[in-house]
């Protein structure tokens, strides 16, 4: 019961939750600590994901959930609302609202920010498909309100909720405000000193990217853990901190490839559709309340003003 994403046939559902379930079992027997269950299952996740197409779990486990529904649903309309990478909030409750972890772009803008992160993968040409939180939950209103008295519809019913077709934003602008950005608001050190950032150097290919990554960061920790051993660990605390730094940047690099080259538009007609149909329905001064048009979105204004300066308030909260 399931499709795969690269044609890999026998996508099971039930099979893959027993797999799951035997694994964890035999950690247990095995005796295997918490930090080395949670290890040892989020490999087994990147693996079938990898396996049968999807670049992680959350997508591959956000797929076999689409499957699920489209199986058990019977008589029951269904409705599926896809938001693309969730940002912070446009206009309400007020501008720049999250709440939760540090996610997505979030995490790469707090690395840049902190230091940690000079160079980033990925396609010059490829959009970064951002929708504010706001936007998603008045697309979900929207939705309810028009399918609320639907007679059953043998399809489920997609919303694309994204921004890449209607309003897309290149990657190297979105790398070009996080560096405006921290430039005019750095971030402070443990110390109290602001953090000097650099342009964020973007390669748009692997070879280009490891190239810099050895010459730039691998080479250097393999100098400096040799100073250290000889020198009898006096460079330990310098060397735990740059061997830190590069962990952050190898794995932001190797979470958001596949992303950060990703060339696809989402298709957002029904979307599209949806918003015609709210305008209709509400006055004015009532779709200002219930806006999820991305084409509104002036992304510069947006990420300088509204959405890092709620990432950074978080943060420091």
């Amino acid at each position: 019961m399931g499709v795969s994403v690269n044609g890999v046939p026998g996508l099971d559902i039930e099979m893959e939750m027993k797999l799951v379930q035997q694994t964890l079992n035999q950690l247990q027997q095995e005796g295997a600590t918490q930090h080395e269950i949670k290890l040892a299952m989020k490999d087994l996740g990147i693996k079938r994901a990898n396996f049968y197409g999807w670049p992680n779990t959350y997508v591959f486990t956000k797929a076999m959930g689409e499957m699920l529904l489209k199986t058990v649903k019977k008589d029951t309309s269904v409705v599926v609302i896809r938001p693309t990478m969730v940002t912070s909030t446009y206009k309400e409750p007020f501008l720049g609202w999250t709440e939760g972890t540090i996610r997505s772009i979030d995490s790469i803008a707090v690395a840049y920010g902190k230091g940690a992160l000079t160079c980033f993968l990925g396609d010059n040409e490829a959009v970064s498909d951002f929708i504010p939180a706001d936007m998603v939950i008045n697309a979900m209103l929207a939705a309810m309100v028009a399918h609320a008295n639907q007679a059953n519809n043998d399809d489920i019913i997609i919303y694309h909720v994204g921004s890449s077709a209607s309003n897309p934003l290149k990657l190297p602008n979105t790398a070009n405000y996080l560096s405006r950005f921290f430039t005019a608001k750095p971030l402070l050190s443990n110390d109290g000193k602001p953090i000097k950032v650099g342009k964020l150097t973007l390669f748009n290919n692997v070879a280009s990217f490891n190239l810099y990554l050895f010459l730039r960061y691998l080479l250097p920790l393999q100098v400096l853990n040799l100073m250290n051993k000889v020198s009898c660990n006096y460079f330990e605390e310098i060397y735990i901190d740059y061997s830190r730094m590069v962990h952050v940047v190898m794995r932001m690099a190797d979470l958001y490839k596949p992303y950060a080259f990703f060339a696809g538009i989402f298709d957002n007609k029904n979307t599209v559709k949806l918003l015609e149909a709210a305008r209709r329905g509400l006055e004015k001064e009532e779709m200002n309340l219930f806006e999820f048009d991305p084409k509104i979105i002036d992304w510069k204004d947006y990420f300088i003003n509204v959405h890092l300066p709620g990432v950074v308030k978080y943060l420091l909260k």
